[in-house]
C-alpha cells in the first residue's frame, strides 16, 4: 500500500529527492526542492519525516521511523504542510502520534486533517474566562481554582504525585461534556497501563482521547506527540464546538527530544544545552489554548514539567511558568509527611482561576489562607513546648482540620457544593470542638445534593455539622 502511494506521488510530480547521509535520527536529502518547512516526506521503504531546514543544496528531514533509512533512498515530498487526521470518532480511543489506533478497536474515520503546528487564535478572536474548571479536589479547587481555557504549570519532582493529581482531573470530567485529551509524551509502557486501567475503571475513556508516544518510539515522534494532541484537540474545539482539556505529560521529555535533535543538527546549544527556540517550541504550543469569543467554548492546557530535586528557578521550570497563568507546585517534603495532594500553598499560584469563584468561595478562600498562614506561625511556637496562648491553640485545631480534609486520595472526588459546606463548618468551629473529619467527607456529598440555594446550603451545612461533632464528655 505504502510503495502505490509511493509511486504515486513521484508521478503526481511532486519533488524528489535521494538520501546522501543519515546521522540518527536526521536525514539529509540531496534535492527535493521546492520544499517548505515542516513539510511530510515519504521515503521509498513507507516510512516518513519531516523538513527541518533546508540549505542551497540538501534538506534536512527529522525521521518519523523506528529503523533508519538507507542511503540512496528515495524520498517524495507527500504534504507540503504536516497534518494530521482529526474527527470526533478519535474520542474514546488510545492513538500514535501518527493518528493510528492502539487499542485493537478497529480503523477510526477522520473528518478531516488539521495542521500539526498551527498557530495560536488571534486576541481579537477570543474572550475573557470566567467559568470555573472543577477538578473534585478541594485544596486546588478552594484554593487554586483552574478556570476553563486557563494555561496552568503542574511542577514537581518525580514521583510527587503529578501525573496522578493530572489523571484525577481527567476522570473527575466522565459526567461531562468535555473532551480530555491526555498527551503521553516518551513514557514507559507501564505508566500508559496504569492511565489507560484508571480511565477505563472509572468510565471516563469515553470522553478522553489518549495519544502515546513511548520511551521505545523515535526522538521526533516524541517531539510531535503535544502537537499531535493539540491538533485534535482543537479540531474539536474549533469545528465541533466542544470544550477540550489537554494534558502534556511531559513537556520535559518533549523538551529532552528536541534538544536531542537539535545537538544531531549541528544547533548551537544555549543554557542547558537547549536550542535557542527552546521557548518557542513551548509557547508556540500553550499559546493555542483559550476561549472563543465567537462560540464561548474553551481549551484548556495543563503542561506537567518535571522539576529534579525540586528547583524550580532552573531553565525549563521558569521557561514554562512565564508562558503559563499560573502553577501548581508539588513539593517532596509535603508528600512525605502524607499530604495528598503534596501542592506547597505557599509557593503554588493560580493567576486568572479566582475569576470563577463566587463571592462565598472567594470569602472561604481568604479566611483559609490566613487561617493556614497562622497555623504556620502557631506550629513553630509550639515546637519550644511552652504553653500556647487561646487564640494560638484554636489555630493549630483549626489548621489541622483544614489539612486532614484537603488530604486526598485519588478516588475521592468532592462537588464545589461540598467543598465549600466542609470548609465553611472547620472555619466556624469553636474552641475545644471535636470533629469526625472522615465522616464528614463520606457524607459532604449527599448533603450537598440538596443544596440548591442559600437557605438550603444553610440548612444543609447545619445538618452535616450536626451529625459528625462529636461530644466532648467534661
Amino acid at each position: 500500500m505504502s510503495a502505490k502511494h509511493f509511486t504515486y506521488l513521484v508521478q503526481k510530480g511532486n519533488p524528489v529527492g535521494q538520501v546522501e547521509a543519515v546521522n540518527r535520527y536526521l536525514v539529509r536529502v540531496a534535492g527535493l526542492q521546492p520544499v517548505n518547512l515542516q513539510a511530510l516526506v515519504m521515503f521509498e521503504d513507507g516510512s516518513k519525516g519531516i523538513v527541518r531546514e533546508i540549505a542551497d543544496n540538501y534538506v534536512s528531514i527529522m525521521h518519523l521511523g523506528s529503523k533508519p533509512v538507507k542511503v540512496g533512498t528515495s524520498a517524495v515530498v507527500q504534504h507540503h504542510e504536516l497534518v494530521v487526521k482529526v474527527g470526533s470518532d478519535f474520542v474514546g480511543r488510545v492513538v500514535s502520534v501518527s493518528g493510528e489506533p492502539l487499542d485493537g478497536k478497529g480503523p477510526i474515520a477522520s473528518d478531516a486533517v488539521w495542521p500539526v503546528f498551527n498557530t495560536a487564535p488571534p486576541l481579537i478572536g477570543r474572550q475573557e474566562l470566567n467559568d470555573q474548571l472543577t477538578t473534585g479536589v478541594t485544596l486546588i479547587d478552594a484554593l487554586f481554582p483552574i478556570v476553563l481555557g486557563q494555561r496552568i504549570a503542574i511542577l514537581g519532582d518525580s514521583k510527587t504525585g503529578k501525573s496522578t493529581l493530572m489523571t484525577q482531573l481527567a476522570l473527575n470530567q466522565h459526567s461531562s461534556d468535555r473532551i480530555v485529551v491526555y498527551a503521553m509524551i516518551a513514557k514507559r509502557r507501564v505508566d500508559v497501563d496504569m492511565l489507560l486501567s484508571k480511565l477505563q475503571a472509572n468510565d471516563a475513556l469515553k470522553n478522553a482521547i489518549v495519544v502515546v508516544s513511548t520511551m521505545f518510539d523515535s526522538l521526533t515522534v516524541s517531539y510531535l506527540a503535544p502537537y499531535v494532541a493539540c491538533s485534535l484537540a482543537e479540531y474539536l474545539w474549533q469545528v465541533e464546538n466542544r470544550d477540550v482539556i489537554v494534558v502534556y505529560d511531559d513537556l520535559t521529555n518533549h523538551a529532552h527530544a528536541y534538544r536531542e535533535i537539535s545537538l544531531l543538527g549541528n544547533v548551537s546549544p544555549g543554557r542547558d544545552s537547549y536550542p535557542g527556540d527552546m521557548f518557542f517550541a513551548h509557547s508556540s504550543l500553550l499559546e493555542r489554548a483559550g476561549r472563543l469569543a465567537e462560540s464561548g467554548k474553551t481549551f484548556t492546557s495543563l503542561p506537567i514539567v518535571h522539576v529534579p530535586g525540586g528547583d524550580i528557578t532552573t531553565y525549563l521550570p521558569t521557561n514554562i511558568m512565564s508562558i503559563t497563568d499560573g502553577q501548581f507546585i508539588l513539593d517532596m517534603d509535603i508528600f512525605r509527611s502524607g499530604m495528598r495532594p503534596a501542592l506547597s500553598t505557599g509557593l503554588s499560584v493560580s493567576r486568572v482561576g479566582g475569576r470563577g469563584h463566587n463571592e462565598r468561595q472567594k470569602e472561604i478562600a481568604g479566611r483559609i489562607m490566613k487561617q493556614l498562614a497562622q497555623f504556620s506561625q502557631a506550629s513553630e511556637f509550639a515546637h519550644f513546648g511552652s504553653e500556647l496562648a487561646i487564640e494560638a491553640r484554636k489555630d493549630l485545631e483549626v489548621g489541622k482540620h483544614l489539612q486532614e480534609t484537603f488530604s486526598q486520595g485519588p478516588s475521592e472526588f468532592f462537588t464545589l457544593e461540598a467543598q465549600q459546606l466542609m470548609l465553611d463548618i472547620i472555619l466556624d468551629l469553636e474552641q475545644g470542638s471535636v470533629i469526625d473529619i472522615a465522616g464528614m467527607k463520606a457524607s459532604a456529598n449527599e448533603f450537598a445534593a440538596t443544596v440548591k440555594d442559600e437557605a438550603s446550603f444553610a440548612q444543609a451545612k447545619q445538618q452535616l455539622r450536626d451529625k459528625v461533632m462529636i461530644e466532648v464528655k467534661r
